[in-house]
């Protein structure tokens, strides 16, 4: 029988984890986006946040913060200094307790040179160097300082040599010795041209195991990288100390690497990698300070950390031109937050190429838009939540219709078909264009031209372009204006994101269930424009004096004119009376308290209106006596009516009040 065991998942992404919904995702920045934030700020502020359970980069750079605060608060910096000190003292005492009972003069000529030693432990220990131990407790104590000392200081320039020698033979020693004696022939060689991949294959074949950080270096550029950045934490690291304490575990670090034959070597190796990354931060202190004493390779370590930290907390922060989620290093996240925050992270990169993959966001990182797929997702998803708000607030905002799409008695013409078009094919037209252009052809049982129609393998092989549709009277098609203020009030009153849901959601109805209707949405402000669709979403706000809505009804006019068969509907948002029109020159003119001239030519274009048979419906979106005074003149002269609507739900009532008079001209 198969066996199975189960055990805690270590790692690699979660497999349980629920997958991530791009079109939700998309919502989410068309929510920005409506409010009047640009793509590219929606989609960093979406990647800030997070969603659908993905921790945001906000929340890796806390997470990376408090790591960072937890390090500054690790330790002290001159912990080394202290276990000198505390062996030193041991090997002392060791030797004093050797030296008392022994009543020579020469046990007192070593007590006396044991008083006279210095009292900075660096000139004591070189005092020392040379001394013959009595005491064999006290000669291993020295002997474990000195030890400490070579360990301390290879493991500021190579991380984890401290513990690989634990315990070291002299024979892994004179190995050390050999491995930097390779690695600066192998630096000097790539400085004349002459390294090859292969030379440092055979580097890492001998020596990897003294470098056992993940992910291991694949090549000279990679372990140059490593050592740099450790050598210049080993360096911010000896500029944190204060000034007696940096000379004194310079001087001990110098004692160390010469009593290990290798002090020329290692300053040999320093000089070339500062030479080759002089890009790092070569001087410079860090503030760490806490309870115990750090070892010199686990402050280097420590400052090494704050550094790699700094950089992550930079990238994550994408405070600066051309910032991307490709900057952020993965090993750095999950060195300083774990694979958790990499899955994360990879989640967040995935979600970002999956906008753009899948049709939503194009564009270079530093100038995104929207494409149109995108803009009608959005259009829907505004055409859902407002049915949804009707549903919830208002009388249910049914569309279906039962008589939608039919067409009126056929007129006996005929036009070619177009797409949307839902009058019936007019088949003889369409089978006589086929043949004209030649489709018949061997095959398939079809119905040959002059024949019996039947057997003989003839057949008529359709295109687009064959198609012709029968011409019917119109009966419920409609043409559609919506006009919204563009003015700069309408975001002091915060209703920029309304009135562009509401735009989107009616042009996403039209389009979507009554394709034969004719829509148009015109924005106005001191002048009136025809907003296309697939910029509604990104539209803005315009910073300018005015309020042109004679401008705007001259547009909507134009367009009622265009199809003239069609039904008008005419609906108007606006949270100002009219401030400016067009003079004779086509020049807009603007004035506050709006003038006589203002009033007179907006009122002049609601008459034109009323001569069209064209109602005009008014959502007035603020409490003002003037403007309720001017839009109930245009309702008394226009017979429209003067909509109230709460604004958090204005777009429920611009679909209602089109469904209403939507289904009467049906």
């Amino acid at each position: 029988m198969d066996r199975f065991r189960y055990g805690e998942f270590h790692d690699g992404p979660d497999p349980l984890a629920p997958p991530y919904d791009v079109r939700a995702a998309l919502d989410e920045l068309g929510r920005d986006i409506m409010a009047g934030t640009k793509p590219l700020r929606a989609l960093r502020d979406l990647l800030r946040r997070g969603t659908q359970g993905i921790s945001g980069l906000d929340d890796l750079l806390r997470r990376a913060r408090e790591r960072r605060e937890r390090l500054r608060s690790q330790g002290r910096l001159d912990g080394t200094l202290d276990q000198v000190r505390s062996l030193l003292d041991r090997a002392i005492g060791q030797e004093r307790a050797e030296l008392f009972p022994d009543p020579s003069d020469d046990a007192r000529l070593r007590e006396t040179e044991l008083d006279s030693l210095p009292a900075v432990t660096a000139a004591a220990v070189r005092r020392l160097s040379d001394y013959q131990w009595r005491s064999a407790d006290a000669a291993r104590s020295f002997a474990e300082l000195r030890d400490l000392l070579r360990r301390e200081v290879l493991d500021t320039q190579f991380r984890g040599m401290k513990q690989a020698l634990q315990d070291g033979s002299p024979e892994d020693m004179r190995r050390v010795r050999e491995m930097i004696d390779a690695l600066n022939d192998m630096l000097d060689a790539d400085q004349r041209g002459e390294h090859t991949q292969a030379d440092f294959d055979r580097f890492m074949d001998a020596y990897g195991d003294f470098f056992p950080e993940e992910p291991r270096p694949r090549n000279l550029e990679e372990l140059v990288d490593t050592l740099a950045r450790r050598s210049a934490a080993a360096q911010r690291m000896m500029d944190s100390l204060t000034p007696e304490q940096r000379a004194e575990l310079s001087s001990l670090m110098q004692q160390a690497t010469a009593e290990a034959g290798m002090g020329d070597a290692l300053d040999r190796l320093a000089g070339a990698l500062r030479s080759r990354r002089p890009d790092l931060a070569w001087s410079g202190g860090e503030d760490i300070d806490g309870p115990e004493g750090l070892g010199m390779g686990d402050a280097t370590s420590a400052v090494q950390d704050l550094a790699d930290l700094a950089e992550l907390e930079a990238a994550l922060g994408q405070g600066y031109a051309g910032a991307g989620l490709d900057d952020i290093d993965e090993d750095a996240v999950r060195r300083a937050l774990g694979r958790p925050a990499v899955d994360d992270l990879a989640r967040l990169r995935a979600l970002e190429r999956e906008l753009r993959d899948q049709g939503y966001l194009e564009g270079a990182r530093n100038k995104m838009r929207l494409t149109p797929k995108a803009v009608r997702r959005l259009g829907e998803t505004a055409l859902r939540e407002v049915f949804t708000d009707t549903a919830q607030h208002g009388r249910p905002g049914s569309h279906a219709q039962a008589a939608a799409g039919s067409s009126g008695e056929p007129t006996g013409a005929a036009r070619p078909w177009e797409f949307g078009d839902e009058q019936p094919l007019d088949v003889v037209r369409t089978l006589a264009n086929a043949i004209a252009r030649g489709a018949v052809e061997p095959g398939g049982g079809g119905v040959e031209p002059g024949g019996d129609g039947v057997g003989s393998g003839r057949a008529i092989r359709m295109a687009p372009e064959d198609f012709e549709v029968a011409e019917t009277e119109r009966r419920d098609a409609a043409a559609v204006c919506l006009l919204v203020d563009l003015s700069y009030s309408m975001a002091l009153r915060d209703l920029w994101g309304s009135a562009k849901q509401t735009a989107m959601a009616l042009h996403s109805l039209v389009t979507t269930r009554f394709p034969q209707d004719a829509v148009q949405i015109i924005g106005f402000s001191d002048y009136a424009r025809e907003l296309p669709p697939s910029g509604l979403a990104e539209l803005t706000w315009e910073p300018v004096q005015g309020t042109n809505l004679q401008h705007a009804l001259m547009l909507a006019g134009r367009h009622l004119d265009r199809h003239s068969d069609f039904e008008p509907i005419v609906l108007i948002v606006t949270d100002g009376e009219p401030t400016a029109h067009l003079g004779r020159t086509g020049e807009a003119t603007f004035a506050w308290p709006p003038s006589q001239d203002t009033t007179t030519a907006t009122l002049a274009e609601v008459d034109r209106m009323t001569r069209r048979g064209a109602a005009l419906n008014i959502f007035l979106l603020a409490d003002d006596p003037r403007l309720e005074r001017f839009v109930d003149e245009v309702a008394r002269r226009n017979g429209g009516r003067v909509v109230r609507p709460d604004t958090n739900r204005l777009g429920g009532y611009v679909v209602r009040d089109f469904l209403s008079r939507r289904r009467r001209a049906g």
